[in-house]
């Protein structure tokens, strides 16, 4: 006799793995934006930044970008800043951004 699946496992097993791809994903946004120094700079502007990206429809410009991106993960001499180096206390600075907590 066959055993009987156990779907209750098998779907908290597939949420944990989806809940660490995630966690990943946010991590590594994380990491790109300390690497490319972008955490200096006051969160409403990054996001500010970033929501017109999103909205650019000018595919010249989205071409620079995207060069730009290019070359900057194809430099040898970028080296990814730790979170210290930029913030010593190893939080994001939120001057002007959303409140902590």
């Amino acid at each position: 006799m066959r055993k009987p699946r156990d779907f209750d496992s098998e779907l908290k097993a597939l949420a944990d793995k989806a809940k660490a791809i995630k966690e990943r994903r946010v991590r590594q946004f994380g990491e790109l934006v300390a690497a490319t120094g972008a955490d200096v700079l006051d969160a409403d502007l990054l996001a500010g930044a970033l929501l017109d990206a999103v909205a650019s429809k000018d595919a010249a410009t989205r071409e620079g970008w995207r060069k730009a991106g290019t070359a900057f993960f194809r430099s040898k001499a970028r080296k990814p800043a730790s979170l210290s180096e930029h913030n010593p206390e190893g939080a994001l600075p939120l001057e002007g951004g959303a409140a902590s907590g």
